[in-house]
């Protein structure tokens, strides 16, 4: 039997065996346990805001408890003057990696400026005249979600301008683990900019503090930062998103799915985008295996997928997600790999753009797969740079962890 017959078999195996094991769902979620965020916790903040220019940094998932952070910090009169958002808007409805124009919310009529439009940085006339920026997003732990990205250019902004950045923390649904290759700093982009493992296990909170604990910011700057932290939250636990982060994150499955399935993005295999299974399935028409097939639409959130109105055939994650990828606590390698080698013309499985590297971090895992490299032998070529990193990150963690 050759040897992507036997790979397929062992994908299709584990994804069976695992994938279908508990229909009922995972019982990871700790239904005991009330974790309260930071933008719930108004009394730790309230005070920094009074009397001060506010700007705030938000989208959909800036809740506390059923409230927007928006309207909270109006009903408790604080001097809202306009709000910025990221990647996928205010409504967190826009395709990944739209540009998106200014616009004012229908509800308070404040302008909401862009981050990822024109200008990715808040610039002097955005900011000048703030005396204080909130930051509150909902993040997913991994390196190329644009969120830490997003969090890193205001938190220069604010430091070369002497503004206040307060950090409302949130849990890191892929907080549990740190894993995958550190970015090398020669592919550093806006989805990837500093030397972390894809996957880096802090929270927004945590990370903020490393940008600044680290001198990431450059010429010897500081912010001046304040993070409210969450309660009754550690590394330990499987925290459950009440609010999807983006519009192709829409459950936990893909959410745990997010980290390993990200990489497909720049290949030529589709994640679902444009089905009601994002990164919880994954296809290509010319994949001679598989269990499912689907077909890319147009939809909102996924205007334009990739591979869009043909079928593509693959695998139904969505099971082995939910109840497989936070037992495993690390990276699942195995259908990358497979895909690679089972889809004709593998010379153009990663797409020519080098988008590929920039999500990765590194050449070095593209390179790895083409060679031939099995998946203990990748992960083997993580562990040194990965121990490194683990120390530095032990330095800003502000709940317990994992290890």
């Amino acid at each position: 039997m050759n040897m992507r017959l036997i790979l397929t078999f062992h994908l299709l195996f584990l994804h069976l065996a695992y994938g279908h094991a508990q229909q009922s769902g995972p019982v990871f979620f700790k239904t005991d346990k009330v974790v309260k965020v930071g933008a719930v916790q108004v009394d730790e903040y309230l005070y920094d805001l009074q009397e001060m220019k506010v700007g705030v940094v938000a989208n959909q998932s800036s809740l506390a408890n059923e409230k927007h952070l928006v309207d909270l910090l109006i009903e408790n009169n604080v001097n809202l003057v306009r709000v910025f958002s990221p990647e996928h808007g205010f409504r967190g409805t826009e395709d990944a990696g739209k540009k998106i124009g200014d616009q004012r919310d229908e509800k308070t009529g404040l302008k909401i400026i862009s981050l990822y439009g024109k200008n990715k940085k808040p610039n002097y006339d955005q900011i000048i005249d703030l005396d204080v920026i909130v930051f509150d997003l909902q993040d997913v732990g991994v390196r190329y979600y644009t969120y830490i990205s997003t969090m890193f250019l205001v938190m220069q902004a604010c430091a070369e301008m002497e503004k206040k950045m307060i950090v409302l923390d949130r849990p890191n649904p892929n907080g549990f683990y740190v894993d995958g290759p550190v970015l090398d700093p020669k592919f550093s982009s806006f989805v990837g900019m500093h030397e972390v493992p894809l996957v880096h296990g802090m929270t927004i909170g945590e990370y903020a503090r490393m940008i600044n604990g680290e001198g990431w910011l450059g010429d010897g700057l500081k912010c001046n930062l304040k993070v409210i932290t969450c309660k009754n939250y550690d590394h330990n636990d499987f925290f459950k998103l009440r609010v999807k982060p983006s519009p192709n994150l829409p459950n936990m499955s893909s959410i745990f799915l997010y980290p390993s399935l990200g990489l497909f993005e720049g290949t030529v295999v589709s994640v679902g985008r444009g089905t009601d299974k994002p990164f919880q399935q994954i296809g290509h028409p010319k994949y001679p295996y598989g269990d499912t097939s689907f077909v890319p639409k147009s939809v909102e959130g996924a205007r334009t997928p990739k591979l869009m109105n043909e079928v593509c055939y693959g695998f139904d994650l969505e099971d082995f997600g939910l109840n497989e990828m936070p037992r495993m606590g690390k990276l699942y390698l195995h259908w990358l790999i497979n895909m690679y080698e089972s889809i004709p013309d593998s010379a153009n499985f990663f797409l020519a753009n080098g988008f590929f590297d920039l999500l990765a971090g590194t050449d070095r895992l593209r390179l790895q797969i083409i060679e031939g490299k099995k998946e203990k032998e990748i992960r083997a070529s993580w562990q040194e740079d990965l121990v490194n990193f683990k120390g530095i990150r032990k330095k800003y963690l502000l709940y317990d962890d994992f290890e």
